[in-house]
């Protein structure tokens, strides 16, 4: 064993010790701990729990190569997906946690007072978590695999023994404080390489400001090697791939059923808001990180590895084909790496740059310890969001109503620990790279729970029959769009399948309004009810007055 391998296992042993003994401190005890934690975490804490539940793996590892070997148009991953969380901050989040209940579907069934709706939104919560689920074992196969030096996909399997373990026992109220500290270490792990390659490449520690000058010397050994810009939009894609992404990944943000979840753990509607608030600062430091790291990545590998001799090539690359995510062909017979001969994962991209930078074996174990972190925090959370469309919206509320305590807390663990197996079978062979397949989820969620939730909330003449329909008609939409796409080659407008959201979204609404006008109103409590949400807590809305609490 080499002092790599030992420096980053013994990190990463360390810290599933702490995340197993956050879990048994926290122990769920009844269903409000296991699906809200008591509805009792301080904002700012739940801000680090929805920073590490959303910093998947998809951000974490696969971001900033994604950016790397995409350019400009990488962007509209950083852009839509924090401009998403303005999207549920601004328009649902206080809202919703207002409504008082446990999961989506249980708010989209009372709204509309369907049971159709709530088993269909059940429904598309397994599908969309599933799919996300997918990405993030793949994720954690990566670095397991990595460590080990074996497959990814027996790291896969290790990755499903231990979500499916704490995600089961500690329920959602383990989860958050597991996430907390999952934050901690994952913001520590992915800030530590960047800022030291910065230091190393321009002299200055702070990478947000000094990876322009690496920029610069970018542009001009793309120019020199006749390459793709690195700066020049829409090279990879149409502007309106760009666009359709962008939003795709906005209003997937605010439809994401295990992140809206994460707004029901707190008190108030005012400590909701408060909990976006931090939320968007703690996730704003990774994602204003991202775009340095790439760039840093590219100019190391652009003028350390590319036009070197490959019978010198570095130990580090050897160990990152075994993964099966790095390849190296001698096209021109000419005994050096061309850039053209690189073909690298966007997926190790992170992984592998502080081994590629010579960073030492403390900061490599480091960002493997921080990209699990990133994985298993996001798993746990969907483990959770399956486990209670599958508990709460489907046994409890429509199968057994007088189910026992026990009973629920019984079919909950056991959702959880038969959906991560079945994920993480899926994940031994993934449909496509890590962002790619949380794009599909995030397209699926703007297509179904977007839709029904910002018209439950903001239109109180929405309607059972109406929700219903869009849902149906943006899943099928959305689902039809990325097999035509991704299989078939077909686009509209250039856009590609991780673009499906916005013909999903927008085919969901035209037939929900339509639907609905077309169907009985609601009726006036209902309507009473959808206006009373858009106000604070201690005021209620009733008889067409707003009343204070303490006076009604």
């Amino acid at each position: 064993m080499d002092a790599q391998f030992l420096v980053s296992l013994s990190l990463i042993v360390a810290t599933f010790a702490l995340y197993i003994g956050i879990a048994f401190y926290n122990k769920a005890k009844a269903t409000s701990d296991f699906y809200v934690a008591g509805r009792g975490v301080p904002p700012i804490f739940n801000g680090m729990a929805i920073g590490a539940d959303w910093m998947s793996a998809a951000s974490f590892i696969g971001l900033a190569g994604t950016v790397m070997l995409l350019g400009y148009d990488g962007l509209a991953y950083i852009m839509g997906w924090t401009g998403g969380y303005l999207l549920l901050t601004f328009l649902l989040a206080a809202q919703l946690r207002k409504y008082g209940r446990y999961t989506v579907p249980e708010f989209i069934g009372d709204r509309y007072k369907s049971n159709a709706a709530r088993l269909i939104a059940a429904l598309a919560t397994i599908i969309i978590s599933f799919t996300y689920s997918i990405g993030q074992l793949s994720g954690s196969g990566i670095v397991i695999g990595r460590l080990l030096e074996v497959d990814a996909a027996v790291g896969t399997l290790i990755g499903v023994v231990l979500i499916a373990f704490y995600s089961a026992f500690g329920g959602m109220k383990g989860i958050t404080w597991t996430q907390v500290a999952q934050y901690v270490i994952l913001i520590i792990a992915y800030l530590v390489p960047v800022i030291f390659m910065a230091l190393q490449l321009t002299q200055n520690p702070i990478p947000w400001i000094s990876y322009g000058e690496v920029i610069s010397e970018i542009k001009t050994l793309d120019q020199e090697l006749g390459i793709s810009e690195y700066l020049v939009p829409f090279t990879e894609g149409s502007k309106w791939q760009f666009i359709a992404l962008m939003f795709t990944l906005m209003a997937g943000t605010a439809g994401l059923p295990h992140v809206i979840v994460r707004f029901y753990t707190v008190s108030t509607m005012k400590a909701a808001r408060w909990s976006g608030a931090w939320a968007l600062l703690f996730i704003g430091l990774l994602y204003l990180s991202a775009p340095a790291y790439a760039a840093f990545s590219r100019f190391i590998l652009m003028t350390n590895v590319a036009g070197q001799a490959i019978n010198d090539l570095p130990a580090w690359t050897a160990a990152w084909i075994d993964t099966g995510k790095l390849s190296i062909a001698d096209g021109n017979n000419d005994g050096i790496l061309q850039w053209s001969e690189l073909v690298i994962s966007n997926d190790i991209v992170v992984m592998a740059t502080p081994e590629i930078a010579n960073l030492g074996i403390f900061v490599i174990g480091l960002m493997a310890a921080g990209a699990m972190a990133a994985a298993l925090s996001t798993a746990g959370g969907l483990m959770i969001a399956i486990s209670a469309a599958l508990s709460h919206d489907i046994y409890y509320r429509s199968i057994n109503p007088n189910a026992s305590e026990k009973k629920r807390l019984a079919v909950g663990r056991w959702s959880i620990v038969i959906a991560t197996v079945i994920a993480g079978l899926t994940a031994l062979n993934p449909p496509g790279a890590i962002t790619q397949i949380v794009a599909w989820a995030f397209a699926l969620a703007s297509g179904s729970f977007f839709p029904a939730l910002l018209l439950g909330v903001w239109w109180k003449r929405s309607n059972g029959p109406g929700v219903i329909a869009g849902m149906v008609t943006g899943l099928t939409v959305t689902l039809t769009y990325i097999f035509l796409a991704k299989y078939g080659g077909f686009t509209i407008l250039g856009i590609i399948d991780t673009g499906a959201g916005v013909f999903g979204a927008a085919a969901a609404i035209a037939a929900n309004v339509t639907v609905s006008l077309l169907t009985k109103a609601p009726s006036k409590e209902i309507q009473e009810e959808v206006i009373d949400l858009r106000y604070p807590e201690q005021m209620t809305y009733k008889d067409g007055a707003v009343w204070m609490n303490d006076e009604n």
